[in-house]
């Protein structure tokens, strides 16, 4: 069997660049094989990435303004797909997840909607992403899959997460209970069985709350906008953590929901970090204390949503996205978690900094050979279902 060369496209909620992933898949699911050729992260043009920002910090625009921005991103990410290929073979498709600008999962609405329809109706989800995949088929000339949330949306589920079935045939293990933890603006988690009778029903997958989303905004704030991340994690490994405004946050509502479930920056986003400031200014805290702070938060959310909703502790947590870099996040999570051992995908062998990329290069295979790319238990999707939109290059260009 020839593999199928297919470049994955990523931009997160930190909103930090568009991950870019060439890589050769073969196989379909426990014979799943993906090679990452070639891997890179092209930033933003700054005045767009200011201006995505904006909108999820819900900034008023007009819909000529949404459309502008829309095509804008598309034309970065279908640059950052024809700058992946130079020194390669060329690709045949393209998974472009997109630039998540809105999300809102799914809820049970005890009122009348605004524009009408009855008591107690369910309310599906909604999550909006701009970087049109007809546009990227447009400019590359290559197949482009995008959209993959909404099919899972449509009946029903969270569109989110969508990668621990990619997890599942990448990274489980014969005898070992596992948690892929996803460190972007925000923290995902697959839980993964081991690979016995039923296992991939079993698996469990959910947003943990924030990972970098409220670190780089505070980072932005204290450094008057010259810093955009803390790199390793030094400067909140500067400061000392205050437990008691830990324990104070961690009282929100959102940690205590049963999976599945599904946040954004709509929650963990500007305004949730100024009130965590002005919650600190009682306790004194100086900027490194406050990082420390925060940076506890994100560690001791993802081990409590672990402690109250695995049915069981993994014997290993393998961590990816931007946050697995963050040295001071990971020697956190190390003594929350105890004895769990905590490493990194790279060193099981997948890439930790784009294995989201990775993801969706997969999902889009998975959508030619019209195989489901959901997992219901892990989005709350009625049933498993074939994800993305199709855009096919057509005519001349």
């Amino acid at each position: 069997m020839h593999p199928t060369r297919v470049i994955g496209l990523m931009s997160g909620t930190s909103v930090d660049g568009i991950d870019a992933a060439l890589v050769e898949i073969v196989g379909t699911d426990l014979d799943l094989k993906v090679e990452l050729l070639a891997g890179e992260t092209y930033p933003y043009p700054a005045e767009l990435r200011e201006r995505i920002l904006a909108i999820c910090a819900d900034a008023a625009i007009s819909m000529a303004e949404l459309a502008e921005i829309d095509d804008a991103i598309a034309l970065v990410f279908a640059q950052a797909a024809q700058n992946i290929q130079v020194g390669h073979p060329p690709a045949t498709l393209i998974g472009s997840h997109g630039q998540t600008v809105y999300h809102r999962p799914p809820h049970f609405s005890g009122q009348v909607g605004r524009w009408g329809g009855g008591e107690n109706q369910p309310s599906l989800g909604y999550s909006l992403q701009l970087g049109r995949g007809a546009v990227i088929a447009r400019l590359t000339g290559i197949t482009t899959i995008s959209n993959f949330r909404v099919a899972d949306i449509a009946i029903g589920g969270h569109g989110a997460p969508l990668v621990p079935r990619v997890d599942a045939y990448l990274l489980s293990h014969p005898q070992e209970g596992r948690c892929i933890q996803n460190i972007g603006g925000i923290s995902n988690v697959a839980y993964l069985p081991p690979r016995r009778d039923h296992w991939l029903a079993q698996i469990r997958g959910w947003d943990t709350g924030p990972g970098n989303s409220l670190l780089d905004l505070a980072v932005q704030h204290f450094s008057n906008g010259a810093k955009s991340y803390d790199e390793n994690g030094s400067w909140a490994a500067s400061g000392t953590p205050c437990y008691p405004l830990v324990e104070q946050w961690l009282s929100q509502d959102y940690f205590h929901l049963p999976p599945p479930k599904s946040t954004g920056r709509e929650l963990f986003g500007v305004t949730y970090l100024h009130q965590c400031l002005q919650d600190s200014q009682a306790y004194q805290l100086s900027p490194a204390d406050v990082l420390a702070t925060l940076t506890e938060l994100t560690a001791a959310s993802i081990v409590y949503s672990y402690r109250n909703f695995l049915p069981r502790m993994p014997e290993r947590v393998l961590l990816c996205g931007g946050g697995s870099q963050n040295l001071y996040l990971k020697h956190r999570l190390e003594l929350l978690l105890g004895k769990v051992a905590v490493l990194t995908t790279d060193e099981v062998g997948l890439s930790a900094a784009f294995k989201e990329a990775i993801a969706f290069a997969v999902l889009a295979y998975w959508k030619q050979l019209g195989i489901p790319g959901n997992l219901p238990a892990a989005t709350g999707a009625d049933q498993e279902v074939v994800l993305g939109e199709v855009h096919q290059v057509t005519g001349d260009w």
